[in-house]
Formats: structure tokens, sequence, C-alpha cells
């Protein structure tokens, strides 16, 4: 029988939607700029060039409804509301043709971020560590399986922060589709069973403060809101 030193921390968990059975997470994935009037926003060059990847601890994830603290050390605290993929099935160097196949289903996510501490470190040359990997960080609502949503790929895309509209798009605008990203993603990492990917996020990001209420979604799949505590 093994023993430990302590006892161990649960293994984070998303909801199912309409369902009784729980999603356990293994690791977050996260895409930077991947809509074109992000990057611009963000200071950057929206040209297709390929993929990059950042990754937040698997406990950061937060539900819907549930307060999202307002984070240590920073005074500039973003949202960026995105499409959200759970892998079902894992693989490795995944062609771009059956990459489908490995998805167990969509949600809503929110990548909270510390602005301050991601354009330092992007200043200095360092990991965004700092800035995206913090704690409760990982907002996501129920997840989809695709037997009921399908693999969406059209729809509008939104953020309001108290019910002022702050990002809208279409997923169609996404610089690099689900299955390209899975399948560059699965180049650099063996996907597992349980991983989530955050695939991007529109223009419109902005700061939020104490007392705020986020609520976003994507058409025809599902909401989400938190409140910044």
């Amino acid at each position: 029988m093994t023993r430990f030193a302590f006892e161990p921390t649960p293994v984070p968990i998303v909801a199912i939607a309409d369902s009784p059975l729980l999603f356990p997470v293994h690791r977050i994935y996260c895409v930077g700029r991947n809509y074109a009037e992000h990057a611009r926003e963000m200071g950057a060059d929206p040209a297709r060039d390929p993929p990059f990847f950042f990754q937040k601890p698997p406990d950061a994830v937060v539900a819907s409804g549930a307060a999202v603290p307002y984070p240590m050390r920073t005074a500039n605290f973003h949202h960026e509301i995105e499409l959200v993929v759970a892998i079902g099935r894992g693989g490795r160097e995944i062609p771009v043709a059956k990459a489908l196949e490995h998805v167990f289903g969509y949600a809503v996510g929110n990548d909270y971020t510390r602005r301050d501490l991601q354009l330092e470190a992007r200043k200095s040359g360092r990991p965004w560590d700092t800035g995206k990997a913090f704690d409760r960080s990982a907002a996501i609502s129920a997840i989809h399986r695709v037997g009921a949503v399908g693999h969406p790929s059209r729809g509008r895309i939104w953020l309001a922060v108290n019910g002022d509209m702050r990002q809208q798009a279409d997923l169609g605008d996404l610089i690099w589709s689900v299955p390209e990203l899975l399948s560059e993603l699965s180049m650099l990492f063996e996907l597992v069973s349980g991983d989530l990917v955050y695939t991007g996020t529109p223009a419109g990001v902005g700061a939020v403060k104490r007392g705020d209420r986020i609520e976003g979604g994507v058409d025809g799949l599902d909401t989400i809101a938190n409140k910044i505590a």
C-alpha cells in the first residue's frame, strides 16, 4: 500500500453538462495571440506564425458562479474570454485531419491575467508564469460533450463586465483552428485524457476590479459568470 507523508491534494475537476460524471484535469494549455485584432492590441504582428503555448496549473480551474479573488502583486488584472477544448483521448504527433477525434467536448473559459506582470516578463524575455499561471486564473464553464454540441467553428464569442460589452468576435476569426492547434500541440507534448486547451482570446481585453461581475459566452455552447472578490 502506498503511504504518503501527508494527504495528497484532490484531483482538479470540471463539471460535465447534463451528467453526474466529472472531468479530471490533467494539464491546462493556453495558446497566445490567436485572434488577429487581439494580437494588434497587444502590439504584436498578427501574421500566421506557428502558434505558441503556455501552461496554467491544473488546480487553477474555477467554476462558473464561483468568486475569483483579485490576485496578489498586480494593479492591472485582465479578463480574456476563450473557447476551451477538453481532450478525451490522448496522443502525440496527431494529424490535423484526425485531431477532432481526440476531443471530449467544449467549454467557455476565462484566461485571467496579471497583465502588468506578463508585460514585464515579456519585456525582459522571461517566462509568463507570474502573469498567467496563478491561483484561480482559469475560469471554466461545464464541459459539453461533442455528441451534444458538435465541433463549434463559428459563432459569437463575447464578454461583458457589469453588463458593458468588452469583447465580441466570431470563432471563425481564430488564426489557428482547433484541429490545427491540437495537431501542433501534440508535436510538442503528448496529449492526455483530461487536458484542457484554451484556444485564445479576441480583442477587447481589459482591467477588472473588486466587485465586478464578469459574464461571457460562446453562442450555442454556454455562458460563464464570475464575480471578482
